[in-house]
Formats: structure tokens, C-alpha cells, sequence
């Protein structure tokens, strides 16, 4: 199958926080999560159909072809835009990515596109020169940590255009904008010896997520937390260390709390 790929138009500017060296580590480096969704806004169609096969990224601001990472997704098949409007959406694939640039984002079509007008359907053809790729410079600074969501909301009122000939074609109006979902808590755990091991505790007593410290450095990274005040315990799994805690600390989304080095005694 010929498959049509975009580089949606626009640009979207987006500050990705966090730090780790890896998933347990404060040091630079690391991953942070994305999760891609589609919406639509209202359109004077019956349907409008889109055969979505793929949802690729640009991890790097170079103007060549090489760095792209594909999404995993839910599904790959044909969509109907009208299905997520007033607010609904779909999550079409979520990636984990490394720290650092990310340049573009890329909607891989299929050629099943049709527009559905007083119950006939009529096929959506796109121009050549969209097929060489619409733009969206996303340009944001990937760290670790953090949790994203990137809608591509599609005007399908304005993408769709009729030709003189009676046919319609797909001219992609595409708004993407994205928030964060999560923030992280990160540090270190000393001694080393103490192979210490991290919780983030809300409620007195219940634990949202745990972590142990990096065997090497103590480093730690609790990451996808939602924005709350926890309780941060530490516990010794090796020699005679004490067990202690961290009250107070505060998460906010888009951004990881550095709580410095906890000694265990």
C-alpha cells in the first residue's frame, strides 16, 4: 500500500523537564514519556475518514532524515475525525524517548482517506506537493522524569477542499499544543553501602511509586508522580542503616524536585 507521509504544518513550542542518567538516576541523561492523541472540531460532514498507519517522531533539530522513532500504536487502520469532537480524543501511540532534542513530529497516512457528504462517499485525494511533508517544528528540550501529552487536533472543516471537478481533497489544518502530565522527585541515597530504596508516600501510608538508588552512585529518580506533596521514606536493604523520611515535598508537573543527598545512619 502507497502510504502518504505528513510533517504537520505549523509550530509548537515545548518545554519537556526532568533529569536522570537512566530511569533510577539523577545524573543527565534518561527518558521521559509521550503520548500522542488525535482530536477534531466540529464539520459540516457526515464523516470524515483517515487511514492513520503511523505516528512518527524526530528525536533531533537536524535537517536531515535520519532520527526518526515510531509510536507504538493502539491501532493502525482508519479513523473517523467526527468521532472526537467537543472534547473527546483517542490516544493513537505513546513512545518513551531519550533525553535530549526533539525536533518534528510525522502523521503516516495510508491511502483509505474518504469524506462521507449526505450519506455518499467520496474519496480524499492529497496533492503531490503535501506529500513531500508539512511541517511542525516541535524544537523542545527532552529530559527525563516526566510524563507528556501531545494532541494533534485536526480542523476538518478547513482540511478539506473541493475542487472545480466536484472532488475533494485533503489539505491537512492541523493545531497541535501539548501539557505536562506528571513531575519527579530526585536525589541520592548515601551511604552507597546501604543500597538504599525510595518511596513516595501520600495519605501517611499509601505508596504511589518506589525506586531503589543506583547501585553505583546512589542516584534516584522517581518519575511520573502526579503533582501532590509526599512523604519521601528511605530503607536500608543492606548493613545496619536507620530507615528515614522526608516530609513535605512538593510535585509539580513538567518539573522533577531535587531533594539533595539523604544519609543513611
Amino acid at each position: 500500500m502507497k502510504k502518504i507521509a505528513f510533517v504537520l504544518t505549523g509550530f509548537l513550542s515545548v518545554l519537556l523537564w526532568s533529569c536522570s542518567k537512566n530511569e533510577n538516576s539523577g545524573a543527565a541523561g534518561g527518558t521521559a514519556s509521550m503520548k500522542v492523541y488525535l482530536v477534531d472540531g466540529p464539520a459540516a460532514y457526515d464523516r470524515v475518514y483517515l487511514d492513520i498507519q503511523s505516528v512518527q517522531v524526530k528525536v533531533s533539530s537536524d535537517a536531515s532524515e535520519d532520527g526518526w522513532q515510531t509510536l507504538k500504536l493502539g491501532r493502525a487502520g482508519i479513523y473517523n475525525l467526527l468521532d472526537f469532537k467537543n472534547g473527546i480524543d483517542t490516544l493513537l501511540g505513546s513512545i518513551t524517548l531519550p533525553a535530549g532534542n526533539v525536533g518534528q513530529l510525522r502523521l503516516v497516512l495510508g491511502t483509505n482517506n474518504s469524506v462521507v457528504i449526505n450519506g455518499v462517499a467520496y474519496p480524499l485525494t492529497t496533492p503531490s506537493a503535501q506529500q513531500s511533508g508539512l511541517k511542525l517544528n516541535i524544537n523542545a528540550t527532552l529530559i527525563a522524569g516526566v510524563d507528556y501529552k501531545i494532541w494533534i487536533d485536526f480542523d476538518a472543516a478547513r482540511s478539506i477542499v473541493q475542487t472545480g471537478s466536484g472532488s475533494y481533497i485533503l489539505k491537512p489544518v492541523i493545531r497541535p499544543f501539548t501539557v505536562a502530565t506528571s513531575g519527579g522527585i530526585k536525589g541520592f541515597t548515601l551511604p552507597v553501602a546501604a543500597k538504599g530504596w525510595v518511596f513516595a508516600i501520600q495519605n501517611a501510608a499509601d505508596t504511589i511509586s518506589s525506586t531503589p538508588a543506583d547501585a553505583a552512585t546512589g542516584a534516584f529518580l522517581l518519575r511520573g508522580l502526579p503533582a501532590a506533596t509526599y512523604k519521601l521514606g528511605f530503607r536500608a536493604t543492606a548493613g545496619s542503616y536507620r530507615d528515614t523520611t522526608i516530609s513535605n515535598v512538593v510535585v509539580t508537573n513538567g518539573a522533577v524536585t531535587d531533594v539533595g543527598s539523604v544519609t543513611l545512619r
